[in-house]
């Protein structure tokens, strides 16, 4: 089972969300850039309840996909639908 904790902040240019996975006992940890772009295009709003929601569905998606050390430490939102061209339509569910 994984465990997602995100904690989020606003910035000028959107969020940025510090996102730490536990998974099979393995702890990693990651940073996320949301762009208000990214939040209108793939959240459920962009209050930061929202944004928050969005980055740890997110991070569902992609453990589905790969483990928890395989995900880029660092990264844009964006950054995910390049390598997985199914995150566009999978995530707007």
């Amino acid at each position: 089972m994984n465990s997602v904790v995100v904690r989020l902040r606003r910035r000028p240019e959107g969020w940025v969300g510090e996102v730490e996975v536990e998974q099979d006992g393995l702890r990693t940890q990651h940073t996320v850039r949301v762009s208000p772009a990214d939040a209108e295009r793939w959240g459920r709003g962009d209050t930061d309840g929202d944004v928050e929601e969005l980055v740890r569905r997110s991070f569902d998606f992609l453990l589905d996909r790969e483990p928890a050390t395989s995900i880029l430490r660092s990264f844009e939102l964006s950054v995910i639908q390049r390598y997985f061209p199914e995150y566009d339509r999978v995530i707007r569910r």
